[in-house]
C-alpha cells in the first residue's frame, strides 16, 4: 500500500508541476494557449493540487496503521486495498476541484496594454431578483477560498496531527524506537506546515477582502503580493516530496545502488554511491 501511495503521490505532484510553466507565462504576460488549454491546464492543476494533499494525508494514515495498529494493518495494507484507496483519493481530488472546474474560461481583459487574455474561473453573476447573492457578487470566489482552507489545510492537519502524534508517542515508548524515524516524522509535518500554512493564511485574508472586511488599497496590494509569494512556497512542496518520502528511505537507496551497479558507467557509479552514502 505504501508503494501505491508513493506512486500516486508522484503522479499528482508531476501533474501539478507540469502546469506551472503555463501559469508562470500567464503571470508574466498573458494566456496565449486558447480556451481548450485553459480548461485542461487549470483543470489538471486543481486535480493535482487537491490529490497531492489528499495522498500525503493518506500516507499519514498508512504509517499510522503500520506502526500503531500493526495487527490490523496486516489485513488492510495490501496492494489491492491500496489501489482502492488510491482510486477513492483521486475521485475526492476531482470532486474537490469543483466548482472551479466548470467555470474555467479564457477571458479578455482591457487594460493600459490593450486587450489581453487570461485564464481563470468566471463565476456566474448574481441576478437582480436574488437578494441573497446580489449582496456580494464574489460569493463563489469566497466559497472556493474557504473550501481550499478547509479541504486543503484544516482536514489534512487534523488527520496528520492525530496520526503522527500517535506515531511519535509509540516510537518514544517502544524498545525498538529509532530517533531517525521520529526525526523524519517531524520533518514531514514541519515541511507541510511551512509550505501550506502561509498560502492558506493569505487566501483567508483574500476571502475577508472579498467580504469587504479589508477595503483599503494598501491592504489589497499587500494581500495580492502575499498570495504570489506564498503560492510559490506552496508549489515547492511538490518538489520536496520526492526527497521527504523517497530519497530518505533506506530501501529506496539500496535499490538505487543496486541499479547503478549494473550501469556501464563506472564514474556514475562512484558519484551516486558517494551521494547515497553521504
Amino acid at each position: 500500500m505504501t508503494d501505491v501511495c508513493l506512486l500516486n503521490l508522484a503522479v499528482a505532484d508531476l501533474l501539478l508541476v507540469c502546469t506551472l510553466p503555463f501559469l508562470a507565462h500567464q503571470a508574466r504576460d498573458q494566456w496565449l494557449f486558447g480556451d481548450t488549454m485553459c480548461k485542461a491546464v487549470l483543470g489538471i492543476y486543481n486535480i493535482g493540487f487537491y490529490s497531492g494533499i489528499f495522498f500525503i494525508t493518506l500516507m499519514s494514515i498508512d504509517r499510522y496503521l503500520a506502526i500503531v495498529q500493526a495487527i490490523y494493518a496486516m489485513r488492510v495494507q495490501t496492494r489491492s486495498f491500496g489501489m482502492i484507496a488510491a482510486a477513492v483519493t483521486w475521485v475526492a481530488g476531482f470532486l474537490a476541484s469543483f466548482p472551479e472546474m466548470i467555470f474555467l474560461k479564457e477571458q479578455p481583459v482591457v487594460n493600459i496594454n490593450g486587450t489581453q487574455f487570461f485564464c481563470y474561473p468566471v463565476y456566474p453573476t448574481a441576478t437582480s431578483n436574488d437578494d441573497t447573492t446580489s449582496s456580494n457578487p464574489h460569493i463563489w470566489s469566497i466559497f472556493s477560498l474557504f473550501k481550499m482552507n478547509f479541504l486543503g489545510l484544516f482536514v489534512p492537519i487534523v488527520i496528520m496531527g492525530f496520526c503522527y502524534s500517535q506515531i511519535v508517542w509509540r516510537l518514544l515508548y517502544s524498545p525498538s524506537s529509532k530517533k531517525q524515524a521520529i526525526r523524519l516524522v517531524l520533518i514531514v509535518v514541519v515541511v507541510f506546515f511551512c509550505c501550506w500554512i502561509p498560502y492558506n493564511i493569505a487566501s483567508f485574508f483574500k476571502a475577508l477582502e472579498l467580504l469587504h472586511i479589508y477595503t483599503e488599497c494598501e491592504s489589497s496590494k499587500a494581500i495580492r503580493l502575499a498570495l504570489q509569494v506564498t503560492e510559490a512556497i506552496a508549489y515547492s512542496h511538490s518538489c520536496l516530496n520526492p526527497i521527504l518520502y523517497v530519497f530518505v528511505g533506506e530501501k529506496f537507496r539500496r535499490h538505487l545502488l543496486r541499479l547503478i551497479n549494473r550501469a556501464p558507467c563506472r564514474l556514475c557509479q562512484m558519484d551516486v554511491m558517494r551521494m547515497c552514502s553521504s
